[in-house]
């Protein structure tokens, strides 16, 4: 089977990838010209994102504007009425008759790769058969768009394209590609506007992970996320006079990883703990239920990053809140998923 070859590449710091020629705006069809339900969806995508990860849609093949907006409308019934989403998985589509068709478009977070739904653009090639490539045209205007969203500041220009769009690229049939890095995305202090820090520097590699839950509700949506993460520095600040945030990382269920004090920091989370350990709080109560799969990821991804980076100790311990200090936390349906991890101690 002819196969486009899979790899990742930083945009920025080189230059764009190379065989991006076309400059000019892409030619997009409005959701009103094809023929679009009303959007229904949340949240709010950040305004320049790091990442682009591209989709080949197969046995949707079109080319011309009204057979693709038929399929886009098809597309949309399934995902709403069968899949029970909000809208079309992708923030644009493109046909190979060189359009561009708006999907749930630039402001809005897309639902095509669970953890980076908040932090990425989905591109998405109506397509045919497995091993078979966008055209040219389908290709150009791809370009077209990427450029378009970097002029517009829509996305970084050291962007991250998990699936370039030149050379030979596998576009793998329904799996969208994950950027190959050891480390999750971070959602930065700047980003979900901390307040200013004054926490004492952290003594590292910690030598303990301490897994925590903030109780109160989960947040599903990096825009409810970060006001919650902000909502807890200033309980943490204001009312029990912490110097900042007491966790070094929160976790929604957005699959996003949210930056507290961060690795250099030493955190308030559990007396003795704070200068040797890592805490690393999930946003929500988890006495009955857990988190779900997207953010027990992050967290597993964090924890070896930190390994990696040399933050943590190879040989750290990883306990649970409640088997350091007299608290429910981090909720039973939580903790027992923790006693299965990697380094657990009791």
């Amino acid at each position: 089977m002819d196969c486009w070859k899979c790899e990742g590449e930083v945009a920025g710091g080189k230059g764009l990838p190379q065989g991006l020629s076309h400059h000019g705006a892409p030619t997009v069809v409005s959701r009103k010209e094809w023929g679009a339900r009303s959007p229904t969806c949340g949240g709010q995508l950040a305004p320049s994102v790091p990442y682009v990860i591209t989709d080949q849609l197969l046995g949707v093949e079109c080319r011309e504007q009204n057979d693709c907006s038929q399929k886009l409308r098809d597309l949309q019934s399934r995902a709403v009425y069968t899949q029970g989403r909000c809208d079309v998985a992708y923030n644009f589509l493109v046909g190979d008759d060189g359009k561009v068709y708006e999907g749930v478009g630039w402001g809005v977070p897309g639902m095509h790769t669970p953890g980076y739904n908040n932090i990425s653009l989905g591109l998405a090639f109506f397509g045919s058969k497995i091993g078979s490539s966008p055209s040219p045209a389908a290709l150009s205007a791809a370009e077209d768009l990427i450029f378009y969203a970097i002029r517009k500041g829509r996305l970084s220009p050291r962007y991250i394209q998990p699936l370039l769009l030149k050379e030979e690229v596998c576009l793998s049939p329904q799996q969208p590609v994950m950027p190959r890095t050891a480390c999750p995305i971070i959602i930065t202090r700047s980003t979900w506007e901390a307040r200013e820090t004054h926490c004492p520097k952290m003594n590292l590699p910690a030598k303990y992970v301490v897994i925590i839950h903030t109780a109160g509700a989960p947040c599903n949506e990096s825009m409810e996320c970060q006001s919650r993460v902000r909502d807890i520095q200033s309980f943490h600040m204001d009312r029990q006079d912490f110097c900042d945030i007491g966790y070094h990382f929160l976790v929604g269920q957005d699959g996003g990883v949210y930056e507290g004090v961060g690795w250099h920091h030493e955190g308030s989370h559990t007396y003795g703990y704070n200068d040797i350990g890592l805490g690393i709080a999930f946003m929500g109560n988890f006495v009955e239920k857990p988190p779900n799969a997207v953010a027990l990821k992050a967290a597993q991804t964090l924890i070896q990053c930190a390994v990696d980076k040399g933050y943590l100790s190879p040989n750290y311990l990883l306990v649970g809140h409640s088997d350091v200090i007299n608290t429910l936390s981090p909720g039973k349906a939580l903790y027992n998923i923790i006693s299965t991890w990697p380094h657990f101690r009791q």
